[in-house]
């Protein structure tokens, strides 16, 4: 099979580079369509459940809120882990199910069993959170007013500046990013929320002889449009729309509560109607210069984070064209710088690996063309793991690309294009230049193929890995897997072809000087060696002894390469 392999590319030269050159389009097609990533997504299949329970101390939201939610999702096909936490005021469960399970799937399954939860009045319906995973938050950026420090502005102005920013996000630019595709959430964090606050007065109150339920019926009832169908007027038919919804402070004081004896008793009788703002936990500060509105935009799951980032960067500009004077809005943390210092970091290593291959390639073959002929299985084979990165899922990441290594790439088109030259300098005996270079590549057709098989196979084991180790080493695994397959097609079909083009015609079996060298340098090791065997053995023995029993345990281990982004975190505990 290998020999007809060798013979038919040597016979059909033309075919072979030709789907050589359709497989590396194929390949840079692929490149531009992968996901670029820093590091492999380990998140799991995760669903987060938040319910809001107001004034609830963390005790009750225990038993009034997550207990039941819990006994609701509890047997769900696929589900692997429930965990929950009961704070003031907050219920979060995180749903964790088995890897192949559709996220979209277990989000209508856990809406099914929400449905049917009895929480008590006055609880907001769980809410599950965005389709995004624990390397989604791709993007940060802080709205502030130019000019302006906040640490420095009394508290009445401060309050006012920061709640129309906190507006100003909510309701324009919030928006907009939102609808960037493949953003699964933008969240709001710092500022003051704005309410409209209705403060009764408990004096008052007693006084008319109401209750809060009364009073907030009451806002209710008169905080809504309605619709009144169509009358007919001869020819014409008229819209019925009875217009209700409140828009200013006047509008809410002037609400009827109730009447006593044909006296209509209104809001502003038994109660302080103002502008306020939602009670916080925490706030934001931005380059020193006091309080900011900080937002931060969530990747959906299985999108690419370059390309997300990209687009939301886009948007911003955009909408920074149409903020109010003053405002500006600046981007504090950009996925993109992150993944592109990985990007050039993978490339330059990439770039310095394959002119450090074609150098030693040149100086040991001795041969400029043979060495170029090697070099070419890199970007080639490189191509070729594209292509099944791409159709696997797989992205480009410092794990996936960072592990291949270029010596094991060209190690089988290393001893192809050696053979032949090898062959080509000791003559044609009668036979044709094509004849001898098949003769040479049918010779090392199994040591190429082996050699490339037996390191596959090493990488196999890998693949067997689950959870978070199998997340992050089984790409790195199919990429050199797929890698050293190109490496061993090409070594096969290629490498002869461009060997029976491209070598010299008038090769001299002239070993390079450096080899020369080599050999002088090594002959006397050698012979000492052979004459003390007992002595080379005992030292390589002490040299293992001091690696795995000295060396080895003072050896530094990590899970994964270290990846600085150049960011420091400050946690603050009291």
């Amino acid at each position: 099979m290998l020999n007809w392999l060798i013979d038919f590319s040597l016979r059909h030269r033309a075919l072979v580079i030709l789907c050589t050159v359709v497989f590396a389009g194929v390949g840079v097609i692929s490149l531009r369509h992968l996901d670029i990533d820093a590091f492999p997504d380990t998140t799991p299949v995760l669903i987060q459940i938040n319910t809001v329970a107001p004034a609830l101390s963390p005790d009750e939201v225990e038993r009034q809120i997550t207990f039941p939610v819990e006994q609701a999702i509890s047997g769900l096909p696929g589900l692997q882990d429930l965990r929950s936490i009961s704070k003031f005021g907050l219920s979060q469960l995180v749903v964790i199910f088995e890897d192949g399970v559709d996220i979209y799937f277990a989000r209508q399954l856990i809406s099914e069993r929400l449905s049917t939860v009895q929480l008590p009045e006055g609880i907001q319906r769980p809410q599950m959170g965005p389709v995004s995973t624990g390397l989604g938050e791709v993007f940060h950026y802080v709205l502030t007013y130019e000019g302006v420090d906040f640490s420095r502005l009394p508290d009445e102005e401060r309050v006012k500046r920061l709640t129309e920013l906190r507006t100003l996000h909510d309701w324009v630019v919030k928006p907009q990013l939102r609808s960037v595709p493949g953003v699964a959430e933008v969240n709001s964090w710092g500022g003051y929320e704005k309410q409209y606050q209705v403060r009764l007065d408990p004096d008052q109150i007693i006084k008319h002889e109401l209750t809060f339920d009364q009073v907030a019926q009451a806002l209710r009832e008169n905080n809504q449009n309605v619709g009144g169908g169509t009358i007919t007027d001869r020819s014409q038919m008229l819209l019925v729309h009875g217009v209700g919804r409140t828009v200013n402070l006047e509008q809410i004081e002037n609400v009827v509560i109730t009447s006593r004896d044909g006296v209509p008793i209104r809001v502003k009788d038994v109660a302080d109607v103002q502008i306020g703002h939602e009670i916080r936990r925490g706030t934001v500060t931005a380059n020193g210069r006091g309080e900011a509105v900080l937002g931060l935009g969530f990747m959906l799951m299985g999108e690419n984070s370059h390309e997300v980032t990209h687009a939301l960067k886009t948007r911003l500009e955009e909408i920074r064209e149409t903020l109010p004077a003053g405002v500006e809005i600046q981007t504090v943390y950009d996925r993109t710088e992150l993944v592109d210092h990985v990007i050039d970091t993978v490339q330059k290593n990439l770039f310095e690996g394959g002119l450090l291959v074609v150098a030693v390639l040149f100086i040991f073959l001795g041969n400029l063309r043979a060495g170029l002929i090697v070099a070419l299985a890199i970007p080639l084979s490189m191509l070729f793991a594209f292509s099944g990165m791409l159709k696997f899922g797989i992205a480009a990441s410092l794990l996936s690309l960072g592990a291949i290594d270029f010596g094991l790439v060209v190690d089988s088109s290393v001893v192809m294009i050696e053979n032949c030259v090898r062959c080509l300098a000791h003559g044609a005996d009668g036979r044709s230049r094509l004849e001898i270079i098949r003769d040479a590549a049918i010779e090392v057709r199994k040591p190429t193929m082996f050699g490339e098989l037996i390191i596959m196979i090493v990488y196999l084991p890998i693949l067997t890995l689950e959870g978070v180790e199998g997340k992050l080493f089984r790409p790195m695994a199919l990429t050199v897997i797929m890698a050293l397959a190109g490496s061993m097609v090409l070594s096969l079909t290629l490498m002869p072809v461009l060997a029976s083009l491209f070598l010299p015609k008038n090769l001299k079996d002239k070993e390079p000087l450096l080899i020369r060298v080599l050999k002088w340098l090594y002959a006397p090791v050698l012979r000492f060696t052979m004459h003390h065997k007992a002595a080379v053995i005992g030292f390589a023995l002490s040299i293992l002894f001091v690696a795995f029993g000295l060396i080895a345990p003072n050896l530094g281990t990590e899970f994964v390469p270290r990846l600085s982004e150049g960011a420091v975190v400050i946690n603050v505990v009291r």
